[in-house]
């Protein structure tokens, strides 16, 4: 599918997806760790370790196939800005909604 697609739209979906997804996530999280009275900073950890997860078939793409690698590239470098700025932005808005 890659060859078909301009790299910037690859990579904007998929930061457009992990944002949404890791957004969501990280803040229904936080509101349930609230609830339970679990630490935040174990949340976070999981978090992390889930992008990790989350961003790794590409990764595998990137290593395995060096001639199809245009759009592994790509893909990785959305899904990881994605995760990334989600994740830096995620605990603020918990915080504002008051779970932190």
């Amino acid at each position: 599918m890659g060859e078909f697609l301009p790299d910037y739209l690859l990579r904007e979906q998929a930061a457009v997806g992990a944002l949404v997804m890791f957004g969501v996530l990280r803040i229904i999280s936080a509101a349930v760790a609230y609830e339970r009275g679990w630490r935040i900073a174990v949340v976070e950890k999981w978090f992390i370790v889930a992008a990790v997860v989350y961003c790794m078939p590409q990764l595998f793409d990137l290593l395995t196939h060096i001639y199809g690698s245009h759009a592994a590239a790509a893909e990785l470098e959305g899904k990881a800005a994605g995760c990334a700025i989600a994740l830096f932005f995620a605990p603020i808005l918990g915080h504002r909604l008051g779970f932190e």
